[in-house]
């Protein structure tokens, strides 16, 4: 009797039921294509974290901040003053540690030793800044007077002219190296990059002369596997090309970390500690417990990094987390009290079918239960209707992809994830997608479920204050 009387009374009031579920549909699709775009928010981002520190990394260890580097630490080129016509070309490398602040390599024991963390790796950030180029010796030219002869000479006896010609014409080239310990190469910077040529480090090559270089850098100097790049006069033969797999590689060049070590003169150095924690629930946890366990460090967590990130990205990331939540509960709300007094107005123009079915018998809570049933029947169609609109709005962002850029800021001695190198800002751009996950899904039935209730609740609760006698009045 309940679901013959449900379904009749639904076809009878298909309009009212259909604008019922249009505005819980309303809410529900803006609700999944929100949370969509901000779960694609979290993959742009987390695509842009990536290209700076590498898959699987939690949070980084740095030397605390330390006053700005002095004279000592900056780069000084020496060249050979020659003469006699040597116009050679002369270069000089000079190799930088990034931020000019070091850890000892054992820090990493230390860490690893940590509650909570799964394993940690270290690694040494390098600049490298190339000087090449030649002198060009000028040549004396004396002076000759009007009628073509030469000039008379100086007071000491030496001809009088002027130096014409000659000068220096050098080029400069600045690029980045990544010391990675080849025993570890699950973290790290070079995990966001795929070997497209070659082959990366084998474990063994601690401290062989090699190097993996990044595919962008490798075009632009026509490297390739088997060539040789020569870093501060120590020659390197290149056995792979990694490409990042998002955004800009780490750095140009790769070798192993002793060598690393080697080029800048910094034995038994690291300049960042990559660490991966056993539960990523739990990240807030284990970086409290290295700082207080790991005196004179920073530790970055990516959330710390993110929070870096300007441009589109972040603009977009702020309005879908901000701006597109208040949205959805705001409508939620108006579809959920829209979907109540519509529920609520129907059991009014009701009142004498109500009220007729009181005095054949019927008691309150049958004819509360029997609106309640229409008004969770309408929540259920209007939870379909939203998912269908949702996942079309979803599928709609993913297909056009919309490109947003993220700039990442560069950040002082020991403030950088990857790195505690001050870095340039660097300008990435990303394709935005709208994953739906089954979370959100059954969030949305949840939300069409909870509509119909409350409409329920606003209408049930009008017909149980009905009296057989209210019908009696509308007879005419």
């Amino acid at each position: 009797m309940f679901f013959t009387y449900l379904r009749r009374e639904l076809r009878r009031r298909r309009k009212a039921a259909l604008v019922v579920a249009s505005g819980l549909a309303l809410g529900i699709a803006l609700v999944i294509v929100v949370s969509s775009v901000s779960s694609g928010m979290g993959r742009a981002q987390d695509k842009v974290l990536q290209s700076l520190y590498g898959l699987g990394t939690d949070m980084t260890v740095t030397k605390a901040a330390t006053p700005t580097a002095g004279d000592s630490q900056r780069p000084r080129f020496q060249f050979d003053a020659r003469g006699d016509g040597d116009d050679s070309t002369q270069s000089s490398d000079r190799v930088l540690v990034q931020g000019f602040t070091t850890l000892a390599s054992s820090t990493v024991t230390k860490v690893a030793d940590q509650k909570g963390v799964s394993s940690a790796v270290g690694g040494l950030s390098l600049n490298v800044v190339k000087v090449n180029g030649q002198f060009t010796q000028g040549q004396f030219q004396q002076n000759q007077n009007s009628a073509g002869g030469r000039g008379a000479g100086g007071g000491n006896g030496q001809p009088q002219g002027q130096v014409r010609g000659g000068g220096a014409d050098f080029d400069i080239n600045q690029y980045t190296v990544y010391g990675t310990d080849v025993t570890k190469t699950a973290l790290g910077p070079l995990t966001s990059s795929k070997i497209t040529s070659g082959r990366t480090f084998k474990s063994t090559e601690t401290d062989a002369k090699v190097v993996v270089a990044d595919s962008a850098y490798a075009k632009e100097k026509k490297y390739k596997v088997g060539s040789t790049v020569t870093i501060k006069n120590v020659k390197f033969t290149v056995i792979g090309i990694a490409t990042a797999d998002s955004g800009d590689a780490a750095a140009n060049l790769y070798v192993p970390l002793q060598q690393a070590q080697s080029l800048a003169g910094e034995k038994n150095k690291i300049t960042t500690v990559y660490v991966k924690a056993t539960d990523s629930q739990q990240i807030d946890s284990v970086k409290s417990t290295i700082q207080k366990n790991v005196p004179g460090t920073t530790v970055t967590t990516s959330t710390d990094l993110a929070k870096t990130v300007s441009g589109s990205l972040s603009t977009a990331s702020s309005l879908a987390t901000n701006v597109g939540k208040w949205l959805s509960i705001a409508v939620l709300v108006a579809a959920f009290l829209v979907a109540g007094l519509l529920t609520s107005a129907a059991v009014s123009r009701r009142v004498r079918e109500f009220g007729t079915l009181k005095a054949l018998g019927w008691k309150s809570g049958r004819v509360t239960r029997q609106v309640v049933g229409e008004a969770m029947v309408n929540g259920l169609l209007g939870g379909v209707l939203g998912i269908a609109l949702g996942l079309a709005g979803a599928y709609a962002v993913t297909s056009v992809s919309p490109t947003l850029q993220a700039q990442l800021g560069g950040g002082g001695p020991g403030g950088g994830f990857g790195g505690p190198g001050r870095r340039a800002a660097r300008t990435l751009e990303v394709a935005l997608t709208a994953p739906v996950s089954v979370t959100t899904i059954v969030l949305a039935v949840a939300l069409a479920v909870a509509g119909g209730l409350i409409a329920g609740a606003f209408g049930g609760w009008r017909a149980s204050r009905l009296r057989p006698a209210d019908a009696l009045r509308r007879v005419e």
